[in-house]
């Protein structure tokens, strides 16, 4: 694999669009139509493919936020542990930044969607007594 096919790659992911990724990396190509056409019988080739999928591992791994992240966000919300930058009046007419703990609906969602994950809020049905059993032979013979 080439440094120009790497960079066509990096440069496809940024939008999934084969076309500009190819014309962005090989610029003597201008027509939108062979530029999609090269691009597309790149993408098929099975280094580039591989190459692709390893790169999109890389950045999930980036970018993506696993559960435990999750989790410790909303509880670090919920506790009023965590902080967020709001503009606020500071006489004048002019604004400042500052720093606050967030507010009660923002800790009591935090609170709800922890109770979600750990299924607290399922509603519990008992049933009591016998229910019959009926057998229905509807097959035409």
């Amino acid at each position: 694999m080439t440094e120009k096919q790497k960079m066509f790659v990096d440069e496809y992911l940024v939008d999934l669009n084969g076309t500009r990724a190819y014309k962005a990396v090989y610029k003597n190509i201008k027509s939108d139509e062979a530029a999609a056409s090269r691009a597309s019988k790149l993408l098929g080739q099975d280094d580039i493919k591989e190459y692709k999928d390893r790169r999109l591992k890389e950045l999930e791994n980036e970018r993506t936020a696993d559960i435990q992240e999750v989790m410790e966000y909303l509880t670090s919300v919920m506790r009023g542990e965590s902080q967020s930058s709001v503009l606020a009046m500071c006489g004048d007419g002019c604004q400042e930044t500052i720093e606050k703990p967030p507010d009660e609906k923002e800790r009591l969602k935090a609170a709800e969607l922890l109770g979600k994950r750990y299924r607290m809020f399922t509603d519990k049905v008992e049933v009591d007594g016998s229910i019959p059993v009926v057998i229905v032979d509807d097959i035409d013979d």
